[in-house]
């Protein structure tokens, strides 16, 4: 918290120092047939200041010096052009727009097109995909939709929208692997603001990390790192989109800025809403219904306790591109959710009726980033949230349920009751748990030249957790302990670039501190034989340390060479050290921190272009040696437990395997992306090796693209979409043997579903409407603990955006 003070006191104190001395340019590329030029190389003259176009040849550069400039753009197959500019004292913003001709000169060799921002993160030495997201948010497609796409990813979700979801990288999955919104932990901001509550529209792009993570997103991710990284553009804009689907699926949002260009001062806004019944059909197994005599009649039946609703929204205030900052913003950020539970850990005979969960958060946060401060090459970010989180459990209905709905009968026909009086086993329950959160990123790097950098981060996060439960006595509540956990983390980096920038690297070293306090209120008796309430007080303070490198060289032009390594440190989380009645998580008090040595080392050709032909290859082998690791106990028919579920130190073990992908445009109007994952991950559990379960090994996945120009009506846009997922075979519970009959009950099946959409872009490219299948073969899919997932649905969106980023 002194860091986070210190760094409110830096940002009023340098309030003072006036305003800003620089404006912005921006301006779109395009062809004499008005088609634009994704990735065309804009740069000023004399200056480092330059970007490439968007996909929509759209370009910003700012911090342009007043004064008169050279601006040129160039693109592979075009005569390059250039246009002389002033800026003036007055000048905020100016729009310079370029019409490019084709070269007539040959162009049948290969040549080497420039580096987009996607590329010049994947070519620093870490194991990471950037996800440009402009396409993806014109369509109906979920953030975790589009994760699900990238190599080596896996979402692993438990039924539809709403459900629990968790992220496999390289078969590292769960907590192992951190989820962040500009760097802040999501966990912070509680279960109501998730992935699916953003929308593609707000995301400028996703960094998907894979067992080496930057010391920028310093946190205990053992598995790798996912973060969001959210529009911050000073430009005005609005964005509105609307989508409703199969399953009564509606999903809303709005998000917008404003910026005041004399003063700087901008505010922006945020809102969405999600709602599905989640009402699919499924079948199988375990849906059945139970008649006289205790026969069970398999039957296809829909969820009817499955139904999901959230809402919420961030609102900030600030100044943006000033003389003392970039940003500098105060917001809040509030949200909703309620969630019907259908079943527990596995989908059972007897389904859940009427048991349901509800969270809410609010938060305040603060966001102040600036480079170059008091001095070139001093760039310093703070960013800190603090607020409250509750949750509510409500399971107070006895009666038992079949999958058709109806209350269930015992095998003479009589309708029956639980006798723990509740849905799942344990008793009635009102259960709240109060979480008082805090996280705190503060970060402070210095390039001491071109080729030389230090960068200092820390991350501090705090959950102070009381629970209670409103059907239980007085005395009871009273006696109900509280959880607290602290942690923080420290990472110090050096960054170095040498022979004409072919060569990058980075070294780094991470500590890893965290604090437990258990507190449970128990009645002892003194020393005059009086019973008296005391404290029992369960503490822990742990110290570990890390480190790891990332490199990369570029071998000829556009053919890098990528290695990396880290020691990472996983330390249990607050649900898996203290439990959570709502995800069915007991209580693991002794748990142990997993730590990895994870290795990556990768080759990337291009991007290439053979006259209209474009195409980029990349492949990742790695290993991770793991010890320790956290996850659900490997279980077998005879111990599994069909509701609760409890994280524990599965052993130590490896996983290896190999990464690959292929991306190919023709024309820039044709696409088609293919990647492919395969790995072995194995753990030594009671001295025996063995797969560990509930675990795919073997995905891949593919997609086209294709659109058309002035369909209907002039220089509209008709974009057609294919996607394919497939997953191998994989098995919930550890194998029984070969000679074991009954082992197929346990297997998740090979998987292949297909999307199919489609999107039109209308002439004033404000206005776009989508329309998505998912799953247009209706096959059956599975996840974890072979839950069912929806089958085929039907989406249309409507997008209307002004002055688009």
């Amino acid at each position: 918290m002194k860091n986070f003070l210190t760094a409110i006191l830096l940002v009023l104190f340098t309030t003072v120092q006036g305003q800003d001395i620089f404006s912005s340019i921006s301006g779109t590329v395009k062809d004499t047939s008005g088609t634009p030029l994704p990735f065309a190389s804009v740069l000023i003259e004399g200056t480092k200041l330059g970007v490439l176009t968007n996909e929509n040849g759209y370009f910003t550069i700012n911090k342009v010096p007043k004064g008169e400039h050279k601006l040129i753009v160039s693109f592979v197959g075009y005569t390059t052009r250039f246009k002389t500019f002033k800026l003036s004292e007055n000048t905020r913003l100016k729009e310079i727009n370029f019409t490019l001709q084709e070269s007539t000169e040959n162009l049948d060799e290969v040549t080497v097109k420039g580096k987009t921002k996607e590329t010049q993160i994947e070519t620093k030495g870490f194991a990471v995909n950037a996800i440009n997201t402009e396409e993806a948010s014109l369509r109906n497609i979920q953030t975790n939709e589009l994760l699900n796409t990238t190599v080596g990813v896996k979402i692993r979700q438990n039924g539809g929208l709403g459900s629990e979801v968790t992220y496999s990288l390289n078969g590292l999955s769960g907590n192992s692997v951190r989820i962040f919104i500009d760097g802040i932990p999501i966990s912070t901001y509680g279960n109501s603001f998730n992935l699916n509550s953003i929308p593609p529209s707000m995301i400028k792009n996703i960094e998907v990390y894979k067992g080496v993570v930057p010391v920028h997103l310093a946190d205990d991710a053992l598995g790798g790192a996912i973060n969001i990284v959210l529009h911050n553009d000073a430009k005005t804009n609005f964005n509105a989109s609307v989508s409703y689907g199969s399953f009564n699926t509606l999903q809303t949002n709005v998000n917008g800025l404003y910026r005041f260009e004399k003063s700087g001062f901008t505010v922006k806004a945020s809102l969405f809403h999600n709602y599905s019944d989640n009402d699919y059909k499924v079948s199988g197994r375990s849906v059945v219904v139970t008649g006289l005599g205790g026969v069970q009649t398999p039957i296809t039946a829909r969820r009817f306790n499955d139904a999901y609703r959230s809402t919420g929204g961030r609102a900030e205030i600030g100044f943006t591109d000033v003389k003392w900052a970039d940003q500098f913003f105060i917001g809040i950020t509030g949200s909703d959710d309620y969630k019907e539970v259908q079943h527990g850990a596995f989908m059972t005979i007897t389904p859940y009726k009427d048991r349901f969960l509800e969270s809410d958060a609010l938060l305040g946060s603060i966001n102040y980033q600036k480079k170059n401060l008091f001095t070139k090459g001093l760039d310093v970010s703070v960013n800190g949230l603090y607020g409250k989180r509750n949750r509510v459990v409500n399971d107070t209905v006895s009666w038992a349920y079949s999958w058709n709905g109806e209350r269930a009968i015992d095998f003479r026909g009589n309708e029956y009751q639980y006798t723990w009086r509740s849905q799942q086993e344990g008793g009635p329950t009102l259960a709240k748990i109060k979480r008082n959160v805090a996280s705190i990123r503060t970060g402070v790097s210095y390039a001491i030249n071109d080729n030389h950098k230090l960068t200092v981060n820390h991350v501090y996060s705090g959950i102070d957790r009381e629970d209670s439960d409103a059907l239980r006595s007085v005395l009871e509540n009273t006696f109900l302990g509280t959880r607290d956990l602290h942690k923080n983390i420290y990472s110090l980096s050096y960054e170095v670039t040498a022979f004409d920038e072919k060569l990058k690297a980075s070294l780094f070293g991470k500590h890893y501190q965290q604090k437990t306090v258990s507190v449970d209120p128990a009645i002892e008796t003194d020393s005059s034989g009086n019973d008296v309430i005391v404290d029992e007080v369960v503490s822990s303070n742990k110290k570990y340390d890390g480190y790891g490198f990332a490199a990369s060289y570029e071998l000829v032009p556009n053919i890098t060479l990528l290695a990396s390594a880290e020691k990472a440190i996983r330390l249990p989380n607050e649900t898996e050290v203290f439990g959570d009645d709502g995800d069915n998580v007991v209580a693991n008090s002794s748990i142990d921190p997993e730590s990895s040595d994870n290795y990556n080392l990768g080759f990337r050709f291009g991007s290439f272009n053979i006259k209209k032909h474009d195409f980029t290859v990349s492949t990742n082998v790695f290993t991770r040696n793991i010890k320790d690791r956290i996850g659900l106990p490997i279980e077998t028919s005879l111990n599994v437990d069909d509701e609760l579920i409890v994280y524990v130190n599965q052993g130590s073990g490896t996983s290896k395997g190999i990464d690959a992908q292929f991306n190919y445009s023709y024309n820039k109007n044709f696409g088609l992306n293919f990647n492919v994952s395969r790995f072995d991950l194995k753990i030594i559990n009671q001295g025996i090796e063995i797969d560990v379960p509930n675990t795919p090994f073997f995905t891949m996945n593919a997609g086209l693209r294709y659109f058309f120009k002035d369909v209907v009506l002039k220089k509209s846009q008709l974009n057609l979409f294919y996607n394919a997922y497939f997953t191998d075979e994989f098995s919930f519970l550890t194998s029984q043997g070969t000679n074991t009959v009954g082992n197929e009950f346990f297997e998740v099946p090979q998987q292949l579903s297909q999307d199919i959409g489609l999107s039109y872009t209308f002439p004033n490219k404000k206005f776009v409407m989508s329309f998505d299948i998912k799953n247009i073969f209706d096959k059956p899919v599975y996840d974890n603990l072979s839950v069912q997932k929806p089958g085929r649905a039907f989406y249309v969106k409507l997008n209307y955006a002004i002055n688009k980023f």
